[in-house]
């Protein structure tokens, strides 16, 4: 069960939210103890610095404060479902790492959708191994992806983003570092052969003249990464 708080500056707004939150507690799915509501952000900001929960609704037009100025000016380890009836607001909440947003009117069921993806996220982040995970979950298109593990053919690092190469289907660009996504992967499964790329061990077809062979791809191995690479690989 994840216990949450839900910032509205509308009470009938908050109404809704606490009927749905009531009935996970009886359904299937990720279950919510909603602790507390406000109406008032900067109350509830004091709260949550004493009573800190795993996640919050957070409506994102309020007039004494934005739920993404709120949100900014947290811990982000929480997770947060935005509410918004302005899909414009969408882009922005997404690159504070929202794990999803509400469009008001919504039903139970949209509800539902966005409370599991938060309960999977923090069963995800919070398993004991990582390195016995089959997936991934990343924020992608507006939305958090779970990726198959065995179906990554290579990371790409691209400044602040990484285009993750999917079997069948397009690469998934995500705003992640190439340090973050190696501390999720697990290590004996992938290993890292430039500043820029990552790849799983499985996949390497072949290795000529400095360069990985995974399918069609080509991968140079940078300087840096060819001992280590070379120790892993011909183990």
């Amino acid at each position: 069960m994840l216990k949450a708080i839900a910032i509205d500056d509308e009470p009938p707004a908050l109404k809704v939210i606490e009927a749905f939150c009531r009935r996970t507690e009886t359904g299937e799915g990720t279950r919510i103890s909603l602790e507390k509501t406000f109406t008032n952000p900067a109350e509830a900001l004091r709260h949550f610095r004493k009573f800190p929960v795993d996640l919050l609704f957070l409506d994102i037009n309020m007039p004494t404060m934005s739920g993404i100025d709120f949100y900014k000016s947290i811990e982000q380890d929480t997770m947060v479902i935005f509410t918004t009836a302005y899909s414009d607001y969408a882009v922005e909440g997404f690159n504070l790492s929202a794990v999803d947003y509400l469009l008001k009117p919504y039903s139970f069921e949209r509800f539902m959708q966005a409370v599991n993806k938060a309960g999977e996220y923090h069963r995800f982040i919070h398993q004991s191994d990582k390195s016995e995970t089959n997936h991934l979950l990343v924020r992608a298109d507006y939305s958090l992806l779970k990726i198959n593990i065995s179906d990554i053919e290579l990371v790409e690092g691209l400044d602040d983003y990484l285009k993750i190469h999917v079997t069948g289907q397009k690469p998934i660009v995500t705003r992640m570092t190439m340090k973050n996504i190696v501390e999720k992967l697990p290590a004996k499964n992938f290993v890292r052969i430039h500043r820029s790329f990552i790849v799983p061990l499985a996949r390497i077809s072949s290795v000529r003249n400095k360069t990985v062979y995974i399918g069609s791809h080509e991968i140079p191995i940078g300087g840096s990464y060819e001992q280590t690479f070379f120790e892993v690989f011909n183990k």
